[in-house]
């Protein structure tokens, strides 16, 4: 069994989806992660980007509510902060830029989400 803890790393959540946001927030603290978040909207997103110093790294889904999530996924990665992107959309939907970058395919398990970022913070 793969050791899940990330304990001590800050990590964002941006999902408008309640019910996926609530269970990856709270399999992400039983692991030890600090969650911030989660944020629904990606003028949240940018605001709490924005007002938080130290972001270890994010989970974000690809349409939050009608709004692509790329201007905050470009915000992480001009700080050198790992993201993992959780969505619906085929993968010719993500941008270039943003090509190199983990992604789950919605539907999706907490589990498999939380070992894609293990893997993008380069903890496995």
């Amino acid at each position: 069994m793969t050791d899940l803890s990330l304990n001590g790393r800050r990590i964002l959540v941006v999902e408008d989806e309640y019910l996926v946001a609530d269970e990856l927030h709270m399999e992400l603290e039983r692991i030890g992660a600090t969650v911030i978040g989660p944020v629904a909207s990606l003028a949240d997103a940018i605001a709490i980007i924005a007002a938080t110093p130290h972001i270890d790294g994010a989970v974000l889904d690809g349409n939050l509510k009608g709004e692509m999530v790329f201007p905050a996924a470009d915000q992480l990665l001009d700080r050198g902060i790992p993201i993992v992107f959780v969505s619906g959309y085929d993968a010719l939907a993500i941008p270039e830029r943003f090509r190199q970058a983990p992604r789950c395919d919605k539907p999706v398990g907490v589990r498999r989400i939380i070992e894609t970022l293990k893997r993008a913070l380069e903890l496995v």
